[in-house]
This record gives C-alpha cells, structure tokens and sequence, in this order.
C-alpha cells in the first residue's frame, strides 16, 4: 500500500521552514509522498489577515518545487470545514493508501480545541514535529494527557504502518525559526505577487480559483 503523510495549515504563506520539516518527516517515516492540505479556511485563525487561497496554493508550489510533496486544496473539492470529516472522507476515498498525520507541536498543544480530534487519532498515527519552546506545554496539555498511553517509541517510527490507533510518535527536528507570521509582518502584502494566477491542485488536478 502507498503511504502518505498529511499536513494540513494555512499556508499563509508557505515557506522553506514548512520544506524542512515535510521532507525531514519524509525521510523519518520512510512515506512515499507527501501532501500539504491548504485550508479554504482554518476555523481556529482569524480570517482578517488570510490571504485568498489560489495565493496561498500558488506560494505552497513554489516551495515544494522539486520534492515529492504534492500541494492540494482537496477540503474545497470535498466541502468539509474540519479536519476530522475530511480524514474521514479521504480513508474513504484512498482505500489502498495508508496515511498519517503530521502536525508541529504548537497543533499538538491546541489539539483538544479541535473538533472531534478524538476521531482523528482513531482514524490513523500522529507524528508529532516536536519544537522544544513548545515541548514543555505540550507535555502538561490536556490532549497529552490522554494521548500519554498511546506513545510510541521514536526509533519505531519506520514501523507505523503495523500500529494500531489511537498511536503517537514524536519526530525531533533542530529548532527552525522560520514562521507565515513573521513573513507576513514584513510583507503584509505578499500575496499581491500571485494575484492573477490560477492553481492547479496536485492531488484533484483542479484550477483552484
């Protein structure tokens, strides 16, 4: 079966810290690809600074040129809001691909705000990026609490295919100081430079406009 790595965010904007950490959770989970699921819309983040989507897939594109990562708005095609119907739809959908979730520790941190994300551990592994200003937090956080029985050992991580889920591992990757909000704050208008194009998605094969 072919294995995915799913990372969903808003991309706003993507950048090299994102390339980094997605080829580094490549390698250490041993995937055959990659996607990065851009959000129409994150219901945890203010809309007031998002740039529109075609922009934020179009800055997504261009630093993923040349890797295996595949840029989607696969959300939009499905019409789902939240991350757990849209997993769930995507199992449904890819019966013969074997996925898991990639998110950094500052997602791990505001987990239980996530709607049903008890459904989305059940549903397939977590890898964790783990960011050591967040680590702390994240350890005494009310989704580690009930994830701390289902954590697997890090050097098993080549194995996840065999676990069973609820199952969490942790990916330790050297700090990155790289983030959209910093970009954003010294290019406010940033998505001006993709403002007339069009996206093709990598997964749907879409015009994302």
């Amino acid at each position: 079966m072919k294995t995915i790595g799913l990372m969903g965010g808003s991309f706003n904007p993507a950048h090299k810290g994102h390339r980094a950490i997605s080829l580094f959770a490549m390698d250490s989970l041993g995937l055959d690809a990659y996607w990065w699921m851009v959000s129409p819309g994150n219901p945890l983040k203010p809309q007031s600074d998002m740039a529109p989507l075609p922009a934020r897939m179009a800055s997504a594109k261009a630093q993923a040129k040349r890797t295996p990562i595949k840029v989607t708005a696969i959300e939009q095609a499905l019409g789902t809001v939240y991350t757990a119907e849209t997993l769930k739809k995507l199992v449904a959908r890819y019966p013969k691909t074997q996925f898991i979730w990639i998110m950094g520790a500052d997602n791990l941190l505001q987990f239980h705000h996530w709607r049903r994300w008890h459904d989305i551990a059940r549903l397939m592994p977590i890898a964790v990026i783990a960011r050591p200003s967040y680590n702390p937090q994240v350890v005494a956080g009310p989704a580690m609490a009930w994830f701390r029985r289902f954590v697997r050992r890090s050097d098993q991580r080549h194995h996840w295919t065999k676990w069973s889920t609820p199952a969490l591992v942790f990916l330790r990757f050297r700090p990155d100081p790289r983030s959209a909000t910093a970009l954003r704050r010294a290019d406010p208008y940033w998505f001006h430079r993709y403002k007339e194009l069009g996206t093709r998605d990598g997964v749907t094969r879409n015009i994302v406009l």
